[in-house]
């Protein structure tokens, strides 16, 4: 079994390549379960609602401090209910973010220590680690176009972390492309700019490389 983890800013394409090695995975007979963070499981699913939400009563919308909590004990939930099971059953696990993501929007994005971010990482998980990241990497500004475009179509209006600053995202961003160089052989970059087929192809090629997929 293998943890796959898929980042990157919103409007990346995350959520269409998992879904290409959801039906890769399906065609081979590998047992699997797709998830997603914030959330993942019934209790993670209503923290995600309290971090998402815009609330007009400033009092709703939590702190710096506390989105951080509220993202690790969703991610405990998570890990202790849903992944570890799956891992437990040799089952691979897909997962839209994870902890990668506290420290590029947590610490990056919203300049907390990245110290006391991974600390709490390391206890919301009992020190699970991904066999791969696979971050798919563009600009702010296609970031910002692309989440336009698809609220647009979906009329839907951007939550609390997508409404934050194009500063904000740079520094998400940043937080992202440090985690890649500094531990390369747990990340796959992607140039998120490249078609979705192009995109497919290299992750498979990344995993038969790493003889996980024949």
């Amino acid at each position: 079994m293998k943890f796959i983890v898929f980042e990157g800013l919103d409007g990346s394409g995350k959520s269409s390549l998992m879904k290409k090695l959801e039906s890769y995975l399906k065609d081979q007979a590998v047992d699997f379960i797709s998830t997603r963070e914030p959330g993942g499981s019934p209790l993670g699913d209503k923290i995600r609602n309290l971090i998402l939400t815009q609330n007009e009563d400033v009092g709703l919308n939590p702190t710096a401090r506390t989105e951080l909590l509220l993202y690790e004990a969703s991610r405990s939930q998570h890990v202790d209910t849903v992944i570890q099971p799956a891992l437990q059953a040799k089952k691979w696990v897909l997962c839209d973010r994870f902890s990668a993501s506290s420290v590029a929007f947590q610490a990056g994005g919203r300049q907390i220590s990245i110290e006391q971010v991974i600390q709490l990482n390391q206890f919301a998980t009992s020190h699970l680690e991904p066999d791969l990241y696979v971050l798919l990497d563009l600009t702010v500004e296609e970031s910002k176009r692309r989440r336009q475009q698809r609220q647009g179509a979906l009329g839907e209006s951007e939550d609390r972390i997508e409404s934050e600053s194009q500063l904000f995202h740079q520094r998400v961003r940043k937080g992202f492309l440090d985690q890649a160089l500094e531990t390369p052989t747990q990340w796959l970059v992607l140039e998120a700019s490249k078609s979705p087929e192009q995109l497919f192809d290299l992750l498979l090629t990344e995993l038969r490389n790493r003889q996980w997929l024949v």
